[in-house]
């Protein structure tokens, strides 16, 4: 049985872990390269682009895969659309693997956005100085708002156009509550923006705004394609392999997580 795994969450490299070294069962696990020094999953790794729904399709047709689980970033929508297209080209089943969302709780102060640019426009009714956690490729978004002042974190560099006024923070995660809280105090932070990425990694900064009473700005992840099963946890997807692909990727009840 022959898995391919899209992404580099750590839902995937989770997911990849219980797979590789099953009788049977050959796992690929594909990273798009986007980022500089990724962390790897066990197993074999493809990295780089497929070339679109079409170069997918013929990939999976070429390396004779049996079944597609996209368990890319939740913001990452256009390779959820090409897997989706490609796998129904192919004839294969697929899955979406997605951590669940944020959801808001007492004491927090969010609001809600469709888009990056809905969130650009928002800003300056809620603060000059902004904390952008959104990812080195939005900050053209932003580029134009020339009266606020940006800490824009980030795994690998941004490139232009950026902000005029802004402080590049290169840092990765896990970050802690209390360093979330240092550092927005020191910067003096006045609202933070952030996507619905979802999972635990990334939650000490929404607890610090809240300790601090800042408004959050919350960019909503895209739509799943319809008619795509999709699940939250990897043990779903392991029971959803079991129940799609038979014995092969069977012992998902030996999954330590």
């Amino acid at each position: 049985m022959n898995i391919l795994v899209l992404g580099g969450t750590d839902e995937a490299r989770r997911l990849a872990a219980a797979l590789v070294g099953r009788p049977g069962t050959r796992v690929v696990s594909s990273l798009a390269g986007r980022v500089r020094d990724p962390k790897l999953p066990v197993g074999e790794v493809r990295e780089g682009g497929f070339g679109g729904p079409d170069g997918l399709a013929s990939w999976l047709v070429e390396h004779r895969v049996d079944v597609v689980v996209d368990a890319t970033h939740p913001f990452a929508a256009r390779m959820t659309a090409s897997a989706a297209e490609a796998s129904t080209r192919a004839g294969l089943p697929l899955l979406i693997l997605r951590r669940p969302g944020w959801r808001e709780g007492p004491g927090d102060d969010w609001r809600w956005v469709p888009s990056l640019a809905a969130a650009a426009e928002l800003l300056p009714s809620l603060g000059e100085r902004v904390f952008l956690t959104t990812g080195r490729r939005s900050l053209p978004v932003f580029a134009g708002l020339d009266g606020l002042w940006f800490l824009a974190r980030s795994v690998d560099p941004p490139e232009p156009p950026m902000p005029r006024r802004v402080e590049v923070l290169l840092s990765r995660g896990p970050f802690t509550v209390e360093g979330e809280l240092a550092l927005m105090r020191e910067h003096r932070v006045e609202v933070l923006v952030t996507k619905d990425s979802g999972g635990g990694m990334t939650t000490a900064k929404l607890a610090a705004a809240r300790e601090l009473g800042l408004p959050v700005v919350v960019v909503r992840r895209p739509a799943a394609p319809d008619g795509v099963p999709a699940v939250e946890t990897v043990e779903a997807a392991l029971s959803w392999l079991d129940s799609t692909t038979g014995p092969a990727a069977a012992g998902a009840d030996d999954h330590a997580g």
